[in-house]
C-alpha cells in the first residue's frame, strides 16, 4: 500500500525508507552488526584516520620512521591541503587538542586568525554599501582573515614534535610535484567549486584546474606552487610565512587588489595554548575547546541530555530524536548569543555548563511539540574542513582540525603560492553590541571543532565530525552512540544521522520558525512520522551529515581503535 508523504518526501523515498529504516532491517551488513559498514581497525604501534587514503598513508609512513602522533598530523594535514583543498589549506585556521602521554595532560591550541587592523567597522560597512552588500560575502577580499594554520603547525611541533619539519613536510612535497590520483567525493565538492571561485582575484584557475576545469576522479594532480612555499616552509619556518618573504608577497598582492591584510597582520599573529572545557557525561570526561569556537555546544547539549535515560527511550525513536533536537535548538540560541573570541566578550563558560543551568534549559522542552522560537538564557554575570585524528607507540594522541571555512574558502589565490585564502570572516556579526560583531583585530566566531574524551584520567577517545553547524550535533550524535547504545567506534560514526537547521546564527540571524530538520535514510518511517506529529519540519537529507574520523585507546590491551567516515573517501589506518 503506497504511503503518501508532503513536502520533500515522495512515495519511492517512504518504500525504501521503511526497507532500510527499521534497524532490523540492517542486519545484513558484512559484519554482521545493524550500523557499521565495515569493521573498525585495530593496531598497537600507532594509528592514523583522515579524509582522504593518501594522507592517511603519509601519517602512518612518519610514525614507521619514529615520528610522534603531532608529526604524523602535521604531515597528513599538509598532505590534504594538496590532495583535499575543497576543505583545507595553509590558507586556513586551525585548533587542537593534544594529549600528552609524558605528562598525563590534555593541552589545547587556538590556532584561528584575526581580521585586518587596517580595516574598521565603519570602513566595512561603507565597502559593502558601494558593493551592494548587506553581509559580509563568502568569497573574494573582505572575508579574509590572517590563516593562522602554519603558525599553529610549528607551535604544535616545537611542543610535541620530534622530526625536523623537512622530514615532516616532504610527503607532501612529493606529491605536490609528482601529482596524485584525486579521489571521488573531492572530485565532486571540487567541481562545485570551481564555477563559482575561478573569477576571484588572483591564481585560482592556473592554481586548481585542469585547462579550466575541476581535476575528475582518478585525474591526476599537481600543484608546484604548494610545493615551493611548503619547501620555503620547511626550511623557514613559520616566521617566513608571517614576517617574512611569503608574508610581502602577500601584502604586494592584497594592496593591488583591494585586500586589507598586510604585512603588519602577518606580524602580529600568534596561536594560543588555551585549557580545554569539559564535563563529565555518565562517567566520560568530555573535552572540547572553549570559544571563539563552538565546542561548548555540544558540552551543553550533553548536559541536557544526561538528564534523561537515553537508552530507555530506545535508538532513533521518536521520543529520542524529538529529545536531541530540541536540546540542539536551546543550546544553538547561547551559542549565537555568546560564543565568540574571548579577548572582546568573555562567555560565561561556567554557567552555561552548570547543572542549575541545564535544569533550567531541559524544562523548556515540551516532550510533545517542536519549538518554534526560543530566546537565549540568561546567565548570571560576575562583573568546508577537514578533521584528523593520530597515536603513536607511546600513547600521545592527537584530534586536529584544519579548514578553509565554505568549501575552498574565498577563492583569492596569490599568484606563485598554490594555495587558496580563508572566508571565515564572513561568520562576523554585523550587528553593533552583539558579542560576535566584526571589529579589527578580532578573530570571528568559529565551527572548526575538535573533541576528545577521557576516562578514569586516561585517554579514551580521539574524534570529531566536520561540517559547520552540523559539527556539534555530530558530536553528541557520536558519544550516545558510543556510550549510551554502545556501539563500536566505527558503528558509531556509520549509524544514520540527523541534523537540524534553522536555529539563530552568531552572525545575526533569528530562528522564528523551528527551523527543519534533516535526517538520512536508515531512520525508521515511525520515527519519522512520529517527528512529523510533534510539528517538526521533516526533510530528506542531501549528504551534508558531517565527516568522522576517531581513534579510541583501549588501556586493557594496550591497542587503538580506529574509524573513518563512510561519507568521506577517507581511511582509518593502523600498523
Amino acid at each position: 500500500m503506497p504511503i503518501r508523504i508532503s513536502n520533500a518526501f515522495g512515495a519511492t523515498l517512504a518504500s525504501l525508507w521503511l526497507l532500510a529504516g527499521s534497524s532490523h532491517a540492517q542486519v545484513d551488513r558484512l559484519t554482521g552488526k545493524p550500523f557499521a559498514t565495515r569493521s573498525e581497525i585495530v593496531a598497537s604501534g600507532g594509528m592514523v584516520a583522515t579524509s582522504q587514503p593518501l594522507a592517511t598513508q603519509v601519517g602512518l609512513k612518519i610514525l614507521q620512521d619514529g615520528g610522534s602522533a603531532m608529526d604524523a598530523a602535521i604531515a597528513a594535514n599538509a598532505a590534504l591541503g594538496l590532495m583535499e583543498p575543497v576543505s583545507c589549506g595553509i590558507g586556513g585556521d586551525l585548533f587542537a587538542i593534544v594529549w600528552d602521554a609524558e605528562t598525563q595532560k590534555l593541552y589545547g591550541l587556538n590556532g584561528s586568525g584575526r581580521s585586518p587592523m587596517g580595516l574598521s567597522f565603519d570602513a566595512l560597512k561603507q565597502e559593502l554599501a558601494a558593493q551592494n552588500l548587506e553581509a559580509l560575502p563568502p568569497y573574494g577580499m573582505l572575508s579574509i582573515s590572517v590563516p593562522g594554520a602554519v603558525d599553529g603547525w610549528f607551535t604544535l611541533h616545537e611542543k610535541f614534535g620530534k622530526l625536523p619539519m623537512e622530514e615532516v613536510l616532504a610527503p607532501a612535497i612529493y606529491y605536490a610535484k609528482d601529482g596524485f590520483p584525486v579521489s571521488e567525493l573531492i572530485a565532486y565538492y571540487w567541481d562545485k567549486s570551481v564555477p563559482v571561485l575561478q573569477d576571484q582575484p588572483g591564481a585560482f584557475r592556473e592554481t586548481f584546474t585542469l585547462n579550466g576545469h575541476a581535476p575528475r576522479s582518478g585525474e591526476i594532480f599537481r600543484n608546484p606552487d604548494l610545493a615551493r612555499t611548503y619547501e620555503r616552509i620547511a626550511q623557514g619556518g613559520a616566521e617566513v610565512f608571517y614576517r617574512g618573504e611569503i608574508a610581502d608577497e602577500i601584502d604586494a598582492f592584497f594592496q593591488a587588489n583591494g585586500g586589507y591584510l598586510r604585512r603588519a597582520d602577518f606580524a602580529a599573529h600568534h596561536s594560543e595554548w588555551v585549557d580545554p572545557v569539559s564535563v563529565n557525561y555518565r562517567g566520560y570526561d568530555v573535552f572540547e575547546l572553549p570559544p571563539n569556537g563552538q565546542g561548548m555546544a555540544a558540552l551543553q547539549m550533553l548536559k541536557i541530555l544526561e538528564r534523561h535515560e537515553l537508552a530507555a527511550l530506545g535508538y532513533n525513536t521518536p521520543e529520542f530524536l524529538h529529545l536531541m533536537i530540541e536540546a540542539k535548538k536551546l543550546v544553538y540560541e547561547d551559542r549565537a548569543k555568546f560564543y565568540a573570541d574571548p579577548d572582546f566578550t568573555a562567555a560565561p563558560i561556567d554557567f552555561l555548563l552548570s547543572d542549575e543551568y541545564a535544569a533550567q534549559r531541559d524544562a523548556l522542552i515540551d516532550p510533545l511539540r517542536a519549538a518554534k522560537r526560543i530566546d537565549a538564557g540568561k546567565p548570571l554575570r560576575s562583573g568546508d574542513t577537514i578533521y584528523l585524528t593520530t597515536a603513536d607507540s607511546k600513547g600521545n594522541m592527537v584530534s586536529l582540525i584544519q579548514s578553509n571555512f565554505r568549501g575552498m574558502g574565498s577563492g583569492v589565490v596569490v599568484p606563485g603560492l598554490g594555495f587558496g585564502f580563508q572566508d571565515r570572516g564572513q561568520l562576523f556579526s554585523l550587528i553593533p553590541g552583539h558579542a560576535n560583531v566584526y571589529a579589527p583585530g578580532k578573530r570571528p566566531f568559529h565551527t572548526i571543532i575538535p573533541g576528545f574524551v577521557t576516562k578514569d584520567g586516561k585517554p579514551w577517545l580521539s574524534f570529531g565530525v566536520m561540517g559547520g553547524g552540523m559539527q556539534p550535533q555530530g558530536h553528541v550524535q557520536i558519544l550516545v552512540n558510543l556510550i549510551d547504545f554502545h556501539m563500536n567506534v566505527q558503528e558509531a560514526g556509520d549509524a544514520a544521522r540527523w541534523q537540524h537547521f534553522g536555529s539563530s546564527e552568531p552572525t545575526g540571524e533569528t530562528m522564528t520558525d523551528g527551523g527543519y530538520v534533516e535526517l538520512e535514510t536508515g531512520i525508521p518511517w515511525e520515527t519519522v512520522r512520529g517527528l512529523k506529529q510533534r510539528g517538526h519540519d521533516i526533510r530528506i537529507g542531501n549528504g551534508a551529515f558531517g565527516g568522522y574520523q576517531g581513534i579510541l585507546r583501549d588501556p586493557e590491551n594496550g591497542v587503538y581503535h580506529g574509524a573513518s567516515e563512510s561519507r568521506k573517501d577517507g581511511q582509518a589506518a593502523g600498523f
